[in-house]
């Protein structure tokens, strides 16, 4: 259990840091920090270890620019790991410096440092590390994506029979993919994926059914424009189920580690 959380906390910190703190360096430099600290306090200096390699190896296989020759393998790999550590390495209960004053109380019961460490793991991975799943999903499935147009105006010189110069205005229209999908989809989604993963474990199964059948109606406009393609349909789709799969699949990982 405490593997599994250290990897998806160190993978989800360092897909924060590449998307959001200018100097990077400084950004792993802290997220290190920061899993030394757990590590060495919490008995789990291997985890940590492991946790450090794998974020590594992360980064290398889903690059932040163009298609991952991976596709989105590497986060199958990933969920097979966790549910393996959490499978083989139950609850350790008290462990270390932190074991001996852990004492957290929630509406659930008591929760040991493991399984905290798993939820703040999870938590961590669905904000922006998700989002580069569902990116690497959709590239592999070659699903149409939303499209910016520019246009832009320049004055060219052109040579008539005579020889004489003159100008022309041209117009350039240039299009670029948004890899990012929908406007706003950066924050709904990780907001969509957390709010399910808590209703999931709270046993709230109607809001959410309720909640996605809802985005469903907002995105209805845009889904209607696809004509006879369903290119957008796909898009949505293939996001969407992606996403739900993985707040699912994160739940039922905490709920499989609270029960072991």
């Amino acid at each position: 259990m405490i593997l599994a959380g250290f990897l998806l906390f160190a993978v989800g910190a360092a897909d924060l840091v590449r998307q959001f703190v200018p100097r990077r360096w400084i950004g792993y430099f802290v997220v290190i920090v920061a899993l030394l600290v757990l590590g060495s306090s919490a008995d789990a200096l291997l985890p940590m270890v492991a946790a450090a390699v794998v974020a590594g190896l992360w980064v290398w296989t889903m690059p932040e620019q163009g298609e991952s020759k991976l596709t989105f393998w590497p986060a199958v790999a990933l969920a097979l790991l966790c549910v393996a550590a959490v499978v083989s390495i139950g609850d350790r209960g008290p462990a270390g410096v932190i074991g001996e004053v852990w004492h957290l109380q929630t509406p659930f019961g008591p929760t040991s440092f493991d399984l905290a460490m798993l939820v703040l793991g999870v938590f961590v991975f669905l904000l922006e590390s998700s989002n580069r799943v569902v990116r690497a999903a959709l590239a592999g499935e070659h699903a149409w994506h939303p499209v910016d147009v520019e246009i832009t105006s320049k004055t060219e010189f052109v040579t008539d029979a005579d020889g004489a110069a003159s100008s022309a205005d041209a117009t350039i229209v240039s299009t670029t993919a948004r890899t990012g999908g929908f406007k706003g989809g950066r924050l709904i989604g990780p907001l969509e994926r957390v709010i399910v993963f808590m209703l999931t474990l709270a046993g709230a199964y109607s809001l959410i059914a309720a909640m996605l059948a809802a985005k469903g109606i907002v995105r209805f406009p845009e889904i209607s424009k696809d004509g006879e393609t369903g290119a957008r349909a796909e898009y949505f789709l293939v996001g969407s189920l992606v996403s739900w799969v993985i707040a699912l699949g994160a739940a039922f990982l905490v709920w499989w580690a609270s029960h072991v």
